[in-house]
């Protein structure tokens, strides 16, 4: 390695980054590039790349902008770096993330190795049995609101190289790029989309929120995904006061509780029978609330447990609809399945490990429309069609995920 460069970094982390960025896919940015054609020319593409990062003469393009529909009616932004961006933050990411990761709070799960969001709703979960209220937090727009100029003194305290620090300021600073080529300046946030803004937006909830509760509320457990957080309280009172002091931390980092969203939850069950309104609160896609179970007596009780969310199902139910499968009488079964069993697998793999039958209702409906789809394509009578669906299920029930999951038609 050249030793006339200002910054010493190694060629090796170059190519593990480009090994990492392929792996993870995704479209190209404002350039065009895809990562099939950064693949190309790749030795003299991560050349030029090292050769900039060491001579300090890197420069990110504008990050592409992209706006998807949210659930509430707005929308949320994310910024596509291009390619080259991609592998350079992932550069800056392999050199920071070890340092981090050791002052990490256990209890953040968010993007971190060996870390989950299944772990996280375990933890969750175990917590609610044991304490009576929850405070959902909801941080509103975090990654939009987020102070460049806290955030880089963050960083700063973790690492003596100058490198890092003068890639993410420039990373921070780049415009965002609109289709119509229109450059948005951006003076707050990291976009989500970006390599490296996973772990700078942990890095900033951990000094903005995980270090202060562990300081000032050592004995209030909680749980952070993320943005996604959830505190656990002992009474009411308490969690209107912490819910208090939260919002005002938040806020002298530049960030604020959404008012809607932001709710105090009461863990009811067959135990805990208080009169509140709200008993029931949303994390990682489950819906926590109190459901009727049975003990190995046969007797029926009430648990306060996760399962997959009402959100969740109808977005499923949507998704199902895109698939057309009534209407697709010219392709075969083993096309349908092809098609479908992406989008399948995942859901039945996220969602099935809390309260499984609670997905019943989303993957009947999908069999509905297979029996649809047979009585069009073979000119069957329902009857007749469900039984020939039962048929090939018995004989290849790995076809269809929901089929070897036990939902047959």
């Amino acid at each position: 390695m050249e030793t006339t460069k200002p910054y010493q970094i190694p060629k090796e982390i170059i190519e593990e980054a480009w090994y990492r960025v392929k792996r993870a896919g995704g479209g190209p940015g404002i350039d065009g590039q895809s990562i099939e054609e950064f693949e190309k020319d790749i030795e003299n593409n991560l050349y030029k790349l090292w050769n900039r990062l060491s001579s300090g003469s890197y420069h990110s393009q504008p990050v592409k902008l992209v706006t998807i529909p949210k659930a509430d009616g707005g929308e949320r932004q994310l910024g596509i770096p291009t390619v080259t961006d991609r592998v350079a933050q992932m550069v800056v990411h392999l050199q920071l993330s070890p340092v981090v990761e050791e002052i990490f709070h256990q209890d953040s799960y968010g993007f971190r190795s060996g870390k989950s969001a299944h772990d996280a709703v375990k933890v969750c979960r175990e917590r609610c049995f044991r304490h009576s209220w929850v405070i959902d937090l909801d941080i509103a727009k975090y990654f939009d609101t987020i102070e460049h100029d806290r955030l880089l003194e963050q960083v700063k305290r973790h690492t003596k190289e100058r490198w890092p620090l003068l890639y993410i300021e420039r990373w921070l600073k780049a415009p965002m790029e609109r289709e119509t080529g229109e450059k948005v300046a951006r003076e707050r946030g990291t976009p989500q989309g970006g390599v490296i803004s996973p772990l700078l937006a942990n890095l900033y909830l951990h000094y903005a929120f995980d270090e202060w509760m562990k300081q000032n509320f050592p004995t209030i457990a909680f749980e952070r995904y993320a943005d996604d957080i959830v505190v656990h309280c002992v009474s009411y009172k308490q969690s209107l006061y912490v819910k208090a002091q939260i919002g005002k931390r938040l806020e002298a980092y530049g960030l604020s509780l959404h008012p809607q969203k932001t709710k105090v939850a009461y863990c009811r069950d067959s135990r805990r029978r208080e009169d509140f309104p709200n008993v029931k609160f949303t994390f990682l896609g489950f819906d926590f609330k109190p459901r009727k179970a049975r003990s190995p007596e046969g007797q029926l009780y009430t648990v306060f447990t996760p399962a997959v969310s009402q959100k969740n199902k109808t977005k499923m139910l949507e998704v199902i609809r895109t698939f057309h499968i009534e209407s697709r009488s010219e392709t075969s079964l083993e096309g349908l399945a092809r098609h479908c069993k992406p989008a399948i697998q995942g859901w039945i793999n996220y969602f099935k490990v809390y309260r499984k039958s609670e997905l019943y209702c989303v993957l009947y409906r999908l069999n509905q429309r297979l029996v649809r789809w047979a009585k069009r394509k073979y000119r069957l009578g329902k009857r007749r069609a469900i039984h020939l669906l039962q048929r090939m299920a018995k004989e290849n029930p790995s076809m269809f995920p929901h089929w070897e999951f036990g939902v047959l038609p």
